[in-house]
């Protein structure tokens, strides 16, 4: 197929980082997944390999001290990064780190991007992202109670989250919390940052997901906020821009997931493909089986889908378009086949698929998540059910070239 937006200089930092895969991040993956000590010393060197071979920070260009190359050639790059849980991390690159970092790019201060922008992207430091909470549904934001009041030239920020992904051990937090209470609900947010050790900023727990509690830069953690002072110059952007900057954050990241999620796709498929003809039962091998060649049949199609889906969505962002259909499109679909393609890979390794002797039973705890963060998959139908449905009823049927409502 042809490549959208790929030139040969992509294509050559692409294969850069698939060699750096193959000869530094596989062979390290069950080290790295012990999270202790003797794991962290190996990331360190592993990072430090990174940034010697030009190949760290590649989401934010060198203006911020990354080595990006755009949005749509680093969606290239996620696709193999993403074919390893730990990858992320060795790149720079991993969630939340580099969606704040995106977004303190874009609306940070002169004083806020020198203090935490530089160091977080030059990875000195992690950051966490403070914006779901328990008493309130994730998927609808608006409904968030967590408050923060000015008072002299300090905000006093009160409320509790939690699943605030990397807060064990961050420098700091970017917190979506309510400053205009009486605004209507999509202006009643703003962002905050919030150093740590500031007197009332507490990490309660890690919250152990699908019985895992990782440690670090993999937890989802509880924090409270309690009494919390800070200064007004933490104030992210302008009042009430909370929920605006969240969605410039949050529609690209999800595109960076997905091509991710491509990479744990492949991945799974190759370990599903070598083992249905490694294998044999009843008299001869899985792959000779019907039901795991529609098994391979069905998989194939899906991740071509998912691609080309999550490439036009990508070149859409490119020219501008904040493409909100092809998003949630490519959310809720890749989610359901990043499942799939992974449970059929565990059902053909048959008990080993559940095992650490492949990478499968940590790919399909994430993939269950996947369904979950950046807004659940039913939400995400309904944003794109509603559009094209309001297209319809304004008398302008769904242009599925243009990817809108026809002009007809």
């Amino acid at each position: 197929m042809s490549e959208l937006g790929m030139t040969e200089h992509v294509r050559e930092v692409r294969e850069q980082v698939r060699a750096f895969m193959d000869e530094h991040v596989y062979p390290n993956e069950r080290q790295l997944a012990r999270e202790d000590g003797e794991a962290e010393a190996l990331l360190k060197d592993l990072r430090s390999r990174a940034k010697a071979d030009g190949l760290w920070a590649p989401f934010i260009g060198p203006e911020a001290g990354g080595t990006g190359l755009g949005f749509l050639p680093y969606a290239y790059l996620n696709e193999v990064i993403g074919r390893s849980h730990w990858a992320p991390l060795v790149f720079g690159c991993q969630a939340p780190d580099a969606g704040n970092a995106e977004i303190l790019n874009q609306f940070g201060t002169p004083e806020q991007r020198e203090r935490w922008l530089m160091p977080l992207v030059a990875g000195e430091i992690r950051s966490f992202f403070a914006m779901t909470e328990p008493e309130v549904s994730g998927a609808d934001p608006t409904g968030l109670r967590a408050t923060a009041v000015a008072d002299g030239d300090e905000w006093v920020i009160d409320g509790h989250k939690w699943f605030s992904s990397g807060a064990e051990g961050a420098a700091f937090a970017i917190a979506m919390l309510v400053t205009e209470p009486d605004q209507p609900p999509h202006r009643r947010m703003s962002q905050i940052m919030v150093p740590a050790g500031t007197p009332g900023l507490e990490i309660v727990r890690a919250v152990p997901v699908l019985g895992h509690r990782g440690s670090g830069w993999n937890t989802h953690c509880e924090v409270r906020f309690n009494g919390v002072r800070v200064p007004l110059g933490n104030l992210l952007g302008e009042r009430g821009d909370g929920f605006r900057i969240a969605q410039r954050r949050l529609g690209p990241g999800r595109i960076h997931h997905v091509m991710r999620w491509l990479g744990q796709m492949q991945r799974a498929f190759e370990l599903l493909c070598t083992r249905a003809l490694d294998r044999e039962a009843f008299g001869g091998r899985l792959a000779d089986k019907q039901t795991v060649q529609n098994w391979v049949a069905d998989s194939a199609a899906e991740i071509q889908a998912c691609r080309l889906l999550t490439l036009d969505a990508a070149a859409n962002i490119d020219r501008g378009d904040e493409a909100r259909v092809e998003i949630s499109v490519i959310k809720f679909y890749a989610a359901r086949v990043l499942h799939d393609v992974i449970d059929r890979a565990i059902q053909v390794h048959g008990a080993m698929g559940l095992t650490d002797l492949t990478p499968l039973s940590e790919m399909y705890r994430q993939a269950r998540a996947a369904r979950l963060y950046d807004g659940p998959d039913e939400v995400h139908r309904m944003v794109v059910s509603r559009r094209i449905l309001r297209a319809f009823e304004a008398g302008t049927p769904w242009d599925f070239e243009a990817g809108g409502a026809s002009a007809t």
